[in-house]
C-alpha cells in the first residue's frame, strides 16, 4: 500500500465504520486520523489494519475492531489531567490513543511477548507517557490507585470489585460485560466511597480477558 492508499483507507475506516457507529466526538475522530493504527498491527496482518474485524495477536489474543476501540475511547471521555489504567495492552494501539488524551497511562498485559511488542510499538510511535507492565490485569494496580479512568481491552463476565475499588470518586470504568451472544459495553461511575452507577451503552461481543472470575451459573 502506498502512502496515498493508506491515508484513503484510514479516511474510509473513519467515515464508513466509525462515524456511522455513533462516534461523533471530534477529538476522538482526530486522534484516529493521527495515531497510525497500521503501526500497531503485526506485520503479517498490515493489510487488515483498517478492516472492520478483530486482528489476531500471539497467544490467541486479538486487537478489537476499529469501531469498537473508537467507541470505548469516546465512552471513556479522557481528560488531559486523567490517570488511566488499561487492562489488556494488546498491540498498544488503544494505549497510544489514551496516552494522547491523558496525563499518564498504566497498561497491564498478562502475556510477556505481547507486552514487549506493545512497548516496542509505543516507543516507535514516540509515546512516552504509557507504562506497559507485564501483570495480571484482573488484580488492577492497587499501589497506583485511584484512577480517573479504567478501560478494559476485552470482555469480562462481570467487573470485579477489586477494579471498581481502584476508581477515584467521579472516576469511570469502561468494559464490555456479559455472555455471548449479546454483551453490553458498560460505563460504571464511582459516585461515592461505596456507591457506583452503571449505564449500558451499546451491544457488541469481544474476546475474554484472561484470569477474570467467571460468575457461578449455579442457581438455588
Amino acid at each position: 500500500m502506498n502512502l496515498q492508499n493508506v491515508e484513503q483507507a484510514r479516511f474510509n475506516m473513519i467515515e464508513q465504520q466509525i462515524r456511522p457507529w455513533n462516534v461523533g466526538d471530534a477529538a476522538v475522530l482526530d486522534l484516529l486520523s493521527i495515531v497510525k493504527r497500521e503501526d500497531f498491527v503485526p506485520l503479517a496482518q498490515k493489510s487488515l489494519a483498517f478492516v472492520d474485524m478483530a486482528i489476531a495477536l500471539p497467544d490467541g489474543q486479538s486487537m478489537l475492531p476499529p469501531r469498537v476501540q473508537a467507541r470505548l475511547l469516546q465512552d471513556a471521555a479522557v481528560q488531559p489531567t486523567d490517570k488511566v489504567l488499561e487492562i489488556g495492552t494488546g498491540s498498544g494501539y488503544m494505549a497510544a490513543l489514551l496516552a494522547r488524551q491523558a496525563q499518564r497511562v498504566i497498561s497491564l498485559e498478562i502475556n510477556p511477548e505481547i507486552a514487549d511488542m506493545a512497548r516496542a510499538n509505543l516507543q516507535r510511535a514516540g509515546i512516552h507517557n504509557v507504562e506497559v507492565r507485564q501483570a495480571d490485569g484482573a488484580q488492577g494496580a492497587a499501589a497506583d490507585a485511584p484512577f480517573d479512568v479504567i478501560l478494559l481491552g476485552g470482555s469480562v463476565a462481570e467487573v470485579p470489585q477489586a477494579l471498581l475499588s481502584q476508581l477515584k470518586i467521579g472516576g469511570r470504568l469502561i468494559a464490555i460485560v456479559g455472555e455471548e451472544p449479546i454483551m453490553h459495553a458498560q460505563r460504571i461511575t464511582r459516585t461515592s466511597a461505596t456507591n457506583y452507577t452503571s449505564v449500558d451503552q451499546w451491544d457488541d461481543n469481544a474476546p475474554r480477558l484472561n484470569n477474570f472470575p467467571q460468575p457461578s451459573t449455579f442457581k438455588f
